[in-house]
């Protein structure tokens, strides 16, 4: 039985920003988020899921969804996607490392 809470990154395919987000369930998260029911990502669709962990306790994901937005977040995205970011053509933006949206 998979773990309940996922902290999740999607790539956006139409800007090749990143989207940083909590889930108890990522499948219809991710279909909420590509259909235009999230307005923050609404006009960056499609959208693609390009990292997921899974924790046992909420606050803990939590915890790890705010670090991912921070700046040193931002810097650990950066190494441990690099290859991935690399391959999908990332567009940093000037003044940042890591483009985050937030809801």
């Amino acid at each position: 039985m998979p773990l309940p809470y996922c902290v999740y990154i999607l790539f956006s395919e139409k800007d090749h920003l990143l989207y940083i987000g909590f889930s108890t369930d990522i499948e219809e998260r991710i279909t909420k988020h590509n259909s235009g029911a999230n307005k923050s990502t609404a006009p960056r669709r499609p959208l693609k899921l390009i990292f997921c962990e899974y924790y046992l306790f909420k606050e803990d994901a939590l915890k790890r969804e705010g670090y991912f937005k921070t700046n040193m977040g931002k810097k650990a995205i950066k190494l441990m996607l690099a290859s991935t970011l690399e391959k999908l053509d990332y567009k940093k933006p000037l003044n940042e490392k890591i483009a985050i949206l937030y809801d």
